[in-house]
């Protein structure tokens, strides 16, 4: 069998400076997902989690008994969104949020291998959203992100310089989803030692508004 893989070493985009934005190219990845809405320190959360990650090591597993092939289980991340964005740094009204909660999956096991996972995490343990996970590319492209070491609560600071000096300063404009990774499994990491990466997809701002006449 093949050495076992660390996509986490293997891929740039996951590595980032602390407090330091800066520009990266993510390529195309697949990933397991699972959509949801509201404050993260609920139930609802909870269950996706609980959701994803049995599935992640059934396709594991699945890879190293019929492929030969292993990697390290990714770690979790998530895509998060409001209607306005202060609600991620000034307000941070986490009622208000929406999210995709993803585990990135290596780029040999497919979908075959997917739909056996599932089937085997259906008779195992049954997850209440096991029907709700798709498994789906993820096109982010040009990002600017930086790594907060820190609670969650405590992203914002970083938020506001990425998105109103970094990204503007830098002639471009936010155009798809808030990401975070969060490399630290806050059961068994303090609050004030967690390390997360921050990405913000971007693109060229388009031009200004043109002079009065």
């Amino acid at each position: 069998m093949a050495a076992k893989v660390d996509l986490k070493r293997e891929l740039p985009c996951y590595t980032a400076e602390r407090d330091t934005p800066r520009l990266i190219d993510v390529p195309d990845l697949r990933y397991l997902m699972i959509d949801g809405h509201g404050d993260p320190n609920t139930d609802v959360y909870a269950e996706a989690v609980g959701t994803l990650y049995p599935l992640a090591y059934a396709l594991k597993f699945a890879g190293r008994a019929q492929l030969g092939r292993d990697h390290v289980v990714m770690p979790l991340e998530a895509l998060w969104w409001a209607d306005d964005m202060e609600s991620f740094t000034s307000a941070r009204d986490k009622s208000r949020w929406s999210w995709t909660l993803m585990i990135l999956v290596p780029d040999w096991l497919g979908d075959d291998l997917f739909a056996a996972a599932v089937d085997r995490v259906r008779v195992r343990s049954a997850p209440a959203r096991l029907g709700d996970v798709r498994f789906a590319t993820l096109s982010e492209g040009r990002c600017v992100q930086a790594l907060h070491i820190g609670s969650y609560d405590d992203e914002a600071g970083l938020l506001r310089r990425m998105h109103e000096e970094f990204i503007p300063g830098h002639g471009l404009a936010m155009t798809g989803r808030h990401h975070e990774i969060y490399l630290s499994d806050p059961r068994r990491v303090a609050p004030e030692k967690l390390r997360t990466i921050l990405r913000q997809p971007v693109a060229p701002a388009g031009p200004g508004p043109s002079a009065g006449r």
